[in-house]
């Protein structure tokens, strides 16, 4: 298997990115606070098909596949995009009526459903919320949602609400898609994680190489650069392990997409969460401040741990799956 992106997937890339740096900008990333979700700036997203990219071309998707969208939703990752980002892309690659992209969709996993209170991601903006659930997946329309409670959240990007339970809704796939969806969606998360674990790399390099102490920066002393580099090589890997578990959605027959997916989304996740640590640490006093990027980063990191399952979650998945494995 070859992991090396093509022209088409580092074009794509470099398109999504170019659009990224000019909208979504850390200099003014805490503009965003409040209502981060622009309804123009979705629109912009929405044409750009970073929501169609594995939609079928029967739908009027661009046919690509997961592993495409990993490819983008790393850039999206890396620039803190707000927004039911992951979900949106399954409604529209899963749910007919939604395959043009422009809606905005959120999502509940069911067996965070069971338990009271229920927290929507972006309530006040979703034009539609899917629940997935081991016998399918659910179309929920926001209006029928009985009551909602705006709450204080982790990110200041991601706002939340409590509901204290949810419509029946109405059924829109089977048991065999809704696993897709969910390995799929695994994988997304793990690409956004993928691109803040990069971006925490990324500012930290940027910060010790132009913060200088004792004449001269501190990105030059050695315990900074251990920190630096044991970092680069988490998002390296937790990079392999995403693109890896995305090419077997795209092709099951290469390996078992579940598994994989498990642990992309533990790797990635240890990766994201330890390396905006680190970021914090390098920054010094400074990395402690609202005014500098490392916390978003971090609080992102922790929002996205829980979405399709956390680490320990998949920690059993992917042990449970090795012991079952090993004993055939």
């Amino acid at each position: 298997m070859d992991f090396r992106l093509t022209d088409e997937q580092l074009a794509l890339q470099d398109a999504i990115y170019a659009y990224c740096a000019s909208h979504y900008s850390f200099d003014a990333i805490a503009q965003l606070e409040g209502r981060p979700l622009r309804a123009d700036r979705w629109r912009q997203l929405a044409a750009l098909d970073v929501f169609r990219l594995a939609t079928g071309t029967d739908r009027g998707g661009l046919g690509l596949g997961i592993v495409d969208a990993a490819v983008v939703f790393e850039v999206l990752g890396s620039h803190l995009v707000p927004g039911p980002l992951v979900w949106t892309a399954l409604a529209a690659r899963y749910v007919p009526e939604l395959a043009d992209g422009t809606a905005v969709v959120g999502g509940v996993d069911a067996d965070d459903a069971r338990d009271e209170p229920v927290v929507l991601e972006h309530a006040q903006d979703l034009d539609a919320l899917l629940v997935l659930c081991d016998d399918g997946i659910r179309l929920v329309a926001p209006d029928d949602i009985a009551s909602i409670e705006p709450v204080e959240p982790t990110d200041p990007l991601t706002p939340v609400a409590l509901t204290r339970g949810l419509p029946e809704g109405r059924p829109v796939a089977d048991a065999t898609v809704a696993s897709e969806a969910r390995a799929a969606g695994t994988i997304l998360t793990a690409a956004l994680l993928v691109g803040i674990a990069d971006r925490a790399v990324r500012a930290g390099v940027d910060y010790t190489s132009h913060r200088e102490q004792f004449g001269r920066p501190v990105g030059s002393f050695q315990a900074v650069k251990h920190l630096l580099a044991d970092a680069y090589v988490r998002a390296s890997l937790a990079r392999s392990a995403t693109y890896a578990a995305a090419a077997m959605v795209d092709d099951p027959g290469v390996g078992d997409p579940h598994r994989a997916a498990s642990a992309a989304k533990l790797v990635a996740a240890d990766a994201a969460i330890r390396n905006a640590r680190t970021c914090i640490q390098v920054h010094g006093g400074m990395g402690f401040t609202w005014e500098m990027i490392p916390h978003y980063l971090l609080k992102r990191a922790w929002v996205l741990e829980h979405a399709f399952g956390t680490r320990s979650q998949h920690a059993e998945h992917a042990a449970t799956a090795l012991e079952m494995e090993m004993a055939r």
